[in-house]
């Protein structure tokens, strides 16, 4: 069984696409193992309980955008009590640092709801909106440590309309997210995915990673 831990500070929008996909069978052999929260009153927590998956808050120190190096052990410490293959991020709204990356080299994986390297950081869909790109979308990417700099793993496209507002575009990334990071897990837990520097290599073609425009 491959088992994913989730850390996330939100809804939970994407745990639940995700936990749905592993109840449906389409992502076959996958346990979603723990779920991990910085906020206390994140959604994702109670999605999680209701699922019956562990769920934990670990409080976040006093750094508004990372965790101390002890309390980023704590959140290690605790995937690794559930043996967890890779970490996925889901809406977690802090840096990845040092003592994560190194515990999960290579196997932390997140997604952002731009078409990278195009408008990292926050508020992507209204950076999208204010440039005026009539094609936008999301990317799921390994963390290494940048401010959504990693290695690209996939990509949906999404089409920004004139009438669009930063709710309206924003709502029809969520939509690919949740077809996207899902297919994107399925590749990495079958073993069809292989990180070399800064090049993904698959194994094969999964046209679920990428779409006609929507």
């Amino acid at each position: 069984m491959f088992r994913i831990g989730v850390i996330g500070s939100g809804k939970g929008s994407n745990f639940q696409a995700i936990a749905s996909a592993v109840s449906s069978g389409r992502l076959e052999g996958v346990e979603v193992a723990v779920v991990i929260s910085d906020n206390p009153n994140a959604h994702i927590l109670e999605r999680a309980e209701k699922l019956g998956v562990p769920a934990y808050y670990i409080a976040p120190g006093k750094f508004r955008t990372k965790l101390e190096p002890e309390i980023e052990s704590a959140y290690v410490d605790t995937l690794k009590r559930y043996n967890v293959d890779i970490v996925v991020l889901a809406g977690y709204m802090r840096m990845v640092k040092d003592v994560m990356l190194n515990a999960y080299a290579g196997r932390i994986i997140n997604i952002h709801p731009s078409l990278l390297p195009a408008f990292p950081g926050l508020d992507s869909f209204r950076q999208a909106l204010e440039y005026g790109v009539k094609i936008t979308g999301c990317t799921v990417h390994y963390i290494d440590g940048g401010m959504d700099t990693g290695p690209i793993i996939g990509q949906r496209a999404v089409a920004v309309y004139d009438s669009d507002t930063p709710e309206s575009l924003h709502a029809r990334i969520q939509q690919q997210e949740h077809i996207l990071y899902p297919a994107c897990i399925a590749l990495i837990a079958r073993g069809k995915v292989r990180l070399n520097g800064r090049r993904v290599y698959i194994d094969g073609k999964y046209p679920e990673i990428n779409n006609l425009i929507k």
